[in-house]
C-alpha cells in the first residue's frame, strides 16, 4: 500500500482537481438531483487517486450542501440545480486558507455577538462547564504552562451557551487553525495570559448575572490586545 504524504497546499491542489473532475463527470453526464454519482472505488479508479481522497472531496461537497451521503445507499445529487452547483464549485475551489489577521477578526465578531446570546440563555450547566474551563485555564497559567487550549476551551464553552448551534459550529471549525497560530506567532505570553484570568473571570462574572451589554463589553476588553497584536506581526 503506498503511503501518501502531502504538504498542506499539495492536498488542498488534489482535492480541488477531484472536486472539480466530479463537477465535470455531473455535467459530461447529465446528472440530476437525486441521480447517483459513481462509488468511492469507481471514481478513485477513474481519477487515479486514492479513496481516502475521494471520501474528504465528497464530504466537502456535503458540507457546502451539494451532495448527500446515504450508508449502504450511495452519494447523491442534491436537488439545488446545475447552474447552482456549478457555481458553488466555482466558489469552492477559489477559496483560500484563512490568514491569520482573517481569522481573528472572524472570531472577535462571532464571539461579541456569542457572548451577548450566552449572558442571555445560559444555563446552570453551561456556568458549571465554563467555570471548569476557566479553573483549568488558570492552574496552568498559575503552574507556568501552556494554557492556550484551555484558552479557547473556556471560549468555545461561551458559544454552547449561546444556544445557537451555527455559531458554535463556526468556532469550532476555526479553533484548530487558531491553535496552531497562537503557538506559530507565540501570542499568549506569560504577561498576557496572566492578564486573560482576570478577564476571563470578569467575561464569566457577567454572563453568569446575566448582564449581556456588560459581558460583551469585557470581551471587547479581553480582544483588544490580541486586535493590536495581530496588525502588528
Amino acid at each position: 500500500m503506498k503511503l501518501e504524504i502531502y504538504t498542506k497546499n499539495e492536498h488542498q491542489a488534489i482535492q480541488n482537481e477531484i472536486i472539480g473532475k466530479i463537477r465535470d463527470l455531473i455535467n459530461y453526464k447529465n446528472l440530476e438531483p437525486g441521480d447517483k454519482l459513481p462509488s468511492e472505488r469507481m471514481l478513485s479508479d477513474k481519477f487515479e487517486v486514492s479513496r481516502n481522497n475521494v471520501r474528504e472531496a465528497i464530504r466537502k461537497l456535503e458540507f457546502y450542501g451539494l451532495v448527500k451521503s446515504m450508508p449502504q445507499s450511495g452519494t447523491f445529487i442534491e436537488d439545488i440545480g446545475v447552474t447552482a452547483m456549478n457555481g458553488i464549485i466555482e466558489d469552492i475551489l477559489r477559496l483560500e486558507d484563512p490568514d491569520f489577521k482573517s481569522l481573528v477578526e472572524t472570531r472577535i465578531l462571532l464571539e461579541l455577538k456569542t457572548v451577548r446570546l450566552a449572558a442571555t440563555r445560559r444555563t446552570d450547566e453551561d456556568l458549571k462547564q465554563m467555570k471548569e474551563t476557566l479553573d483549568a485555564y488558570k492552574t496552568k497559567v498559575l503552574n507556568g504552562e501552556d494554557a492556550v487550549q484551555e484558552d479557547l476551551l473556556f471560549h468555545l464553552a461561551i458559544a454552547k451557551a449561546s444556544g445557537n448551534s451555527t455559531i458554535n459550529t463556526l468556532m469550532l471549525m476555526i479553533t484548530p487553525e487558531i491553535i496552531m497560530n497562537f503557538e506559530k506567532f507565540h501570542v499568549c505570553d506569560k504577561n498576557q495570559a496572566m492578564l486573560g484570568i482576570e478577564e476571563h473571570t470578569e467575561i464569566y462574572k457577567a454572563i453568569k448575572a446575566q448582564n449581556p451589554q456588560k459581558a460583551k463589553q469585557k470581551m471587547k476588553k479581553h480582544f483588544s490586545s490580541l486586535y493590536q497584536y495581530c496588525y502588528n506581526i
